[in-house]
């Protein structure tokens, strides 16, 4: 029988790859605890409305702002020291932040500054960051990593990082983000382990500005329908998941009549889908073929959306969650083992971050639509433009989907072989990280 370790981190994906993933879990776990006390101090700080949202929003911000500039910088510099630099710098800001709570000077506006801040060295760390995978593995192994790399996200990030955040708050504001510089500072630790990653090699074109660099990597991603078409539907799906998901709070307490409580349990049930998902990949993978995954997925995003229109019960609201997450996380996983598959290597970091400016840019957009719907309409409005927008959208994509998943992958075994250093003497395993 294999060991949990080689359960959660197969041999055969090499020891870069569980540094890596340890590092991955383990700054998942600090964002998971801020996840839940940065709106806690926020409103802690101020009762405007405005303010607590705006908290939010700096979420998004950073994304919109930087993404394609980071994007460009991840596929010109080392990408693992890049990642360590941004990941330090996260851990500086919040321990400033820390001194000013001890200190009694913290404020509402340092806080949103703090978050803007963090936010914007998180946009470059993950930029840099989504590239290693596809640079430590085999293309037929990334499947397996990224499920793995996606539950470490469900467990650190949405189950175990907000009660914890939330506890450590309760016993005094500045205890979670000092466990959160701890984390992200553990992150770096970890990440240094992995063996130098070499510079991508770059066309001669490459090597002008940056603006340059962002407009070479639009220009490949315009005229490569593959991975353009991914692209558009993870926009598109973005903004019709976006639209009822921005006021959930609303329809589960008010509609639902489920009360606070309840809409906490209904983000638990789509983590533990999300979690079952996650593990079964290796045999989904094995037995059906991606295109078919990526219909059954975006079909059940439409009955989703049909189902919370009609409904106004909770025991089945809660079976609706749970199934969202069970396909949610394999609809993650394929479309990012696709992509990754499919880009060359010295363009991942520019085109993994035009998709996150498009996942951001939806979820902004979609959050907007629904308010005015909900405002307008009620809150099953938002649903049934969700139901609209996503079945009109799997109808247009439904025959590009098998040109996706059929697409010739850019990364050959060979050069895999390279880079992955699988069972490679004296390179330093890492026992279970996690």
């Amino acid at each position: 029988m294999p060991s949990l370790g080689e359960l959660i981190a197969p041999r055969r994906l090499g020891p870069d790859f569980r540094w890596l993933l340890a590092s991955s879990w383990t700054s998942n776990l600090g964002d998971g605890i801020a996840l839940a006390a940065a709106p806690l101090l926020i409103a802690s700080l101020t009762s405007s409305p405005v303010l607590v949202a705006a908290g939010a929003m700096m979420q998004f911000l950073p994304w919109l702002l930087f993404g394609l500039l980071a994007g460009a910088v991840a596929d010109h510099h080392d990408r693992r020291r890049l990642v360590m630099l941004a990941n330090g710098l996260r851990a500086l800001v919040v321990l400033a932040l820390v001194v000013f709570l001890l200190t009694g000077q913290a404020t509402v506006w340092l806080v949103l500054v703090t978050s803007f801040l963090y936010g914007t060295a998180e946009v470059f760390a993950d930029s840099a960051g989504s590239t290693l995978l596809p640079m430590l593995v085999k293309p037929a192994d990334l499947g397996i990593g990224n499920a793995r790399m996606q539950a470490g996200y469900l467990v650190a990030n949405q189950l175990a990082g907000p009660p914890l955040g939330a506890f450590l708050f309760a016993l005094g504001s500045f205890w979670p983000f000092v466990l959160q510089v701890v984390c992200v500072t553990l992150a770096v630790l970890l990440i240094s382990r992995i063996a130098d990653t070499p510079l991508p090699e770059q066309a001669g074109s490459a090597r002008g500005t940056k603006a340059h660099a962002i407009r070479e990597g639009l220009h490949w991603l315009r005229h490569n329908a593959p991975v353009r078409t991914l692209v558009i539907i993870i926009l598109v799906f973005n903004v019709t998941w976006a639209a009822p998901w921005g006021v959930l709070v609303l329809y589960a307490t008010e509609h639902l009549g489920m009360g606070p409580v309840g809409y906490g349990a209904l983000t638990t049930a789509s983590a533990l889908g999300g979690m079952i998902a996650i593990f079964s990949f290796g045999w989904l993978e094995k037995h059906v073929s991606f295109s078919t995954l990526m219909r059954v997925c975006l079909s059940l995003e439409v009955l989703m959306h049909l189902s919370f229109a009609l409904t106004s019960s909770p025991a089945v609201a809660f079976v609706i969650m749970f199934g969202f997450g069970l396909y949610a996380f394999v609809w993650g996983t394929i479309s990012t083992t696709v992509r990754q598959r499919l880009v060359p290597m010295e363009l991942q970091g520019r085109i993994a971050s035009v998709n996150m400016v498009g996942v951001f840019g939806g979820l902004v957009i979609g959050q907007f639509i629904g308010g005015v719907l909900a405002q307008l309409f009620g809150l099953t409005a938002p649903w049934w433009f969700a139901f609209a927008g996503s079945a009109i959208t799997l109808l247009l994509v439904w025959r590009p989907i098998s040109h996706i998943a059929a697409a010739k992958p850019v990364l050959d075994e060979k050069s895999a072989d390279d880079v992955a250093g699988e069972d490679e003497p004296g390179a330093g395993g890492l026992p279970l990280p996690d």
